[in-house]
């Protein structure tokens, strides 16, 4: 039997990485909604952003398409071009009632994309609170939400997009420990020191994932009262891997893989774990396939329906067996206003990684490294630099050169450190890969696959520029360096900035 058209509700995270939440047995989140969202939905263990980036990867969920074929979309804090359809703007013209609260696509430009308000939908952000500490966003999502079904037209579905500003940096420092949470409950990745200021610097992360799970909590308590929460598809993720070092804006384990749990409770059997690959870009399609509406433009996701509604755990679909992802320019953080261009092929038995500019800077220059969040855990890495030589590997393994390719083994862990592309043993592994990751990058029309990748750098920075000495300066165009001198040849930019 047919149910009317369901309601959606995306939570959103920003910057909670895989595993970060209770239901897959991390110790020092508590996370109490995700958790039964994930026990009586489908709890999935092999979610990924197709961008490690916020912008990105939020394009990607939104569009149903992956960055490499948005433009100007495939980069942080530029624009999400208006030809694009987002599947918001598809159900509002369906009838859905459609609201934001909090952070969604970006940072960027809205205006620049020709757009009257931000892509996720227009925001409901009037209601503040007093937050656990002075880092949490002052925004009580929460009441936000309920404003907006209070607005909601009668017997309208509606679309929300729940995205918090946590547990984003910066953090209260030594918040989680004042809040209860224990250093030995913190597992610290083998490519980090493991010492009491990182230790800490998780459970900071962590209570800002404890807040963005509350508020979680007051919605869904919300719908259960209002008698909607069966006929609302709830899907609860973070947009990208965990703001650490070696993790976001990096294609390795730690920056791409994230927490996915989905309900719908008049459709969707319970108490499942599903391992089939899923990525951001699925969840378009998905959307309008549950409400019934349909594509104007093909997307490159594809639903994910047929696996939540069957009773299957594991692996539900056999093709789903491959993820892509991929990286172009991050902060801005180098005087060419260059990125570090990456894509990558991740399946149950391997993580390739294909870097296209090795001699540049990974992390961003050394002056700097500005394609690292500011953090303890930054801190006590660039403290190994000139350490012995153990801590100086730790140091290279998040700030040092990378080579072309990269290969690693699943079963290696997921701290990312043996490459195995220069192994004899493992060649045709990596010349498979290597041909299977650029086929689908071809089939898709990535620009690098045609020799035009420059056109990554040249798009738009919306953001205000940084350099060594961490001073933030003004808007960013193409034809500025970090000096603020201009390059003829990429010609003037005439797009007004906004300030983020």
């Amino acid at each position: 039997m047919k149910t009317r058209r369901p309601n959606i509700l995306l939570a959103i995270s920003d910057d909670q990485g895989w595993p970060h939440a209770s239901a897959y047995g991390c110790r020092f989140v508590k996370t109490p909604a995700f958790d039964r969202v994930a026990a009586e939905g489908v709890l999935f263990d092999n979610a990924f952003c197709p961008a490690p980036q916020c912008s990105p990867s939020r394009a990607g969920l939104l569009t149903g398409l992956n960055p490499w074929q948005l433009e100007e979309g495939a980069v942080l804090f530029s624009l999400l071009p208006r030809k694009y359809d987002v599947y918001t703007d598809l159900l509002e013209d369906a009838g859905y009632f459609v609201g934001l609260t909090g952070k969604g696509w970006g940072p960027g430009s809205v205006e620049a994309s020709g757009r009257t308000h931000n892509p996720a939908g227009k925001s409901w952000d009037s209601r503040k609170c007093e937050p656990q500490t002075r880092s949490m966003s002052r925004n009580d999502y929460a009441a936000n939400f309920a404003d907006f079904l209070d607005d909601r037209p009668t017997d309208a579905p509606f679309c929300f997009w729940y995205g918090a500003k946590e547990p984003h940096r910066a953090y209260e420092q030594g918040s989680g420990m004042r809040a209860g949470k224990r250093l030995a409950d913190v597992e610290v990745p083998a490519y980090l020191p493991d010492c009491e200021e990182v230790r800490s610097d998780f459970l900071d992360y962590g209570l800002e994932i404890d807040r963005f799970d509350r508020d979680l909590a007051k919605m869904m308590a919300l719908l259960e009262k209002r008698g909607e929460l069966d006929d609302t598809i709830i899907v609860v993720t973070g947009d990208n891997g965990s703001p650490f070092p070696r993790a976001k804006a990096n294609l390795y384990e730690n920056g791409m893989h994230v927490p996915l749990a989905i309900r719908w409770g008049a459709r969707v059997p319970g108490g499942r774990r599903v391992t089939d690959f899923v990525s951001f870009v699925d969840l378009a399609p998905t959307f309008l396939e549950a409400a019934d509406v349909p594509q104007r433009n093909a997307m490159t996701g594809k639903s994910i329906l047929r696996i939540l509604e069957s009773a299957a755990e594991g692996r539900v679909d056999d093709t789903r067996d491959a993820m892509v992802c991929g990286r172009e320019r991050h902060a801005y953080c180098r005087p060419d206003n260059r990125g570090y261009p990456m894509r990558s092929i991740k399946t149950d038995q391997f993580l390739y990684i294909r870097n296209y500019n090795p001699d540049g800077w990974p992390a961003g220059d050394p002056d700097w490294y500005g394609d690292v969040d500011p953090s303890p855990a930054k801190d006590c890495l660039l403290a190994c630099r000139d350490g012995s030589d153990a801590a100086r590997s730790l140091f290279e393994l998040s700030f040092g050169k990378r080579p072309p390719e990269e290969l690693y083994a699943v079963n290696d862990g997921t701290a990312n450190l043996k490459n195995l592309a220069d192994d004899p043993g493992y060649g045709e592994t990596t010349r498979t890969l290597h041909e299977r990751l650029e086929q689908i990058l071809h089939e898709q029309g990535d620009p690098r696959m045609s020799g035009k990748g420059w056109i990554y750098d040249t798009y738009p920075y919306f953001g205000r520029m940084g350099g060594s000495d961490g001073v933030w300066g003004g808007p960013v165009f193409p034809g500025f360096h970090e000096q603020g001198a201009y390059n003829h040849d990429l010609g003037p930019h005439t797009a007004n900035s906004a300030r983020l």
